[in-house]
Order: structure tokens, then sequence, then C-alpha cells
């Protein structure tokens, strides 16, 4: 049977351990990578390009609401994301599968619906608890703020994340080692295809699409 490559990124270790065991009888060989804050989880999928699924908590140290999500889907466009989350009300469901996830999974979820969700994800389907889904915003600006966003590359989702954090240019730069100035190129960038004439304006325009809290 084929080794599945499953990158398991939440900060909770007793969760990660529930996820372990309710992938446990999806492949004879496994090899599951844990993750347990945000850089950790993008470089386990940089150190595993073929890997199968990443299953994402929406709240770890390092990142904030969709912005991970949002980050990784940019730069790793090939790799299905499943969102793990405790919150699950159909907006932040709905969200998270406009924003690129393959898969959403409440954290309230049994064993059984855990496993029956990544395997369907594993087969090429698209996975959502059995709730209500909101049919569109209720603010139509949203629908064309996720459009811009999608325009960014995957440095550019990055540095907005970061901003969405409070970093200034300089520790972003420190953190991507990168100059400052190539901050400075990335932040003007991102204004311009936000449509916004400042960082603030786009740190706003980023918090329309996060929620105030997730887990």
């Amino acid at each position: 049977m084929q080794t599945l490559t499953i990158l398991i990124a939440d900060d909770h270790p007793l969760f990660r351990g529930a996820l372990k065991q309710a992938v446990h009888d999806l492949g004879e060989e496994r090899l599951i990578i844990e993750a347990g804050d945000f850089e950790a989880a993008r470089k386990a999928a940089r150190d595993n390009p073929e890997a199968d699924v990443m299953l994402l908590d929406l709240a770890m140290p390092g990142v904030s609401g969709f912005s991970g999500l949002m980050s990784l889907r940019a730069e790793f466009p090939a790799l299905p994301i499943v969102i793990v989350s405790a919150t699950d009300d159909g907006n932040t469901i709905r969200r998270a599968l406009e924003l690129g996830a393959s898969g959403f999974i409440s954290k309230s979820s049994g064993l059984d619906d855990i496993r029956a969700g990544i395997n369907a994800v594993l087969e090429g389907d698209i996975w959502a608890p059995d709730v209500p889904l909101p049919v569109s915003d209720e603010d139509p600006g949203v629908s064309e703020l996720l459009e811009r966003l999608r325009t960014l590359t995957p440095q550019q989702s990055r540095v907005l994340a970061m901003l969405g954090e409070g970093l200034l240019n300089k520790q972003i730069a420190y953190e991507l080692g990168v100059s400052e100035a190539t901050i400075k190129a990335h932040v003007s960038a991102i204004l311009l295809k936000l449509n916004v004439d400042s960082r603030t304006q786009a740190v706003i325009k980023l918090s329309r699409i996060n929620m105030p809290m997730v887990a």
C-alpha cells in the first residue's frame, strides 16, 4: 500500500495525538510530521513537497485567523489543506473553503468523522461538516477583497500576514532573511493590489476576512 505523508499542524500536543490516532487506519505505511507552530508547519511543507495532506489548525503561534491558510495556499498550491478548528460555524467553514481549503473538520468531531474527512480529501473530494453554509456575504465588498488577496504572491501573502501580526518592516525582513528594502517593495505591491494607501488600511482589509477569535 502507498505510503501516506500527513502533516499535522496544531499547537496542542493532545489534539495532535488525536489526529494521529484518527489517521491510523488510512494506510499501512504512514509518515506523520508534526508541527506545533506556523513556521514549523511551513518548514514541514517545504521539506515534504510530496505530502498528501496537511491538517491545519486556524489558531497557532505565529499566525492569526485565515492568514496562515492564505499564505500556505499561495506558497504550496498543490498541497491539500484541511482546516481543523473548534470554531465551526457556517461562516467560518465557507470562508475557509473560499480561501482554498480542501476540507474543514470540527475539533468536536469523533475519530470516525475525522478519519472520513481526511480520507475524502485524499480521494480528491471536498469535505465539510453537515451544517448550513451561508450563500453569500452580507458585505459585497468581501468578495472583491478575496479576489484581490488571491493576486498576492506567496511572499506578499507572508508579508501581509506578518503585518497583521503587528511586525515592523525590519522585523519582517529579519524573519524572512531579506533586506528591509525588499520588504518595503513587497508592502508597496500589497498596497497596490489591495487598492489601499497605507499598511494600516491593508491590515484593516485583512481583518475583514479574519474572525476576532478562532481556535
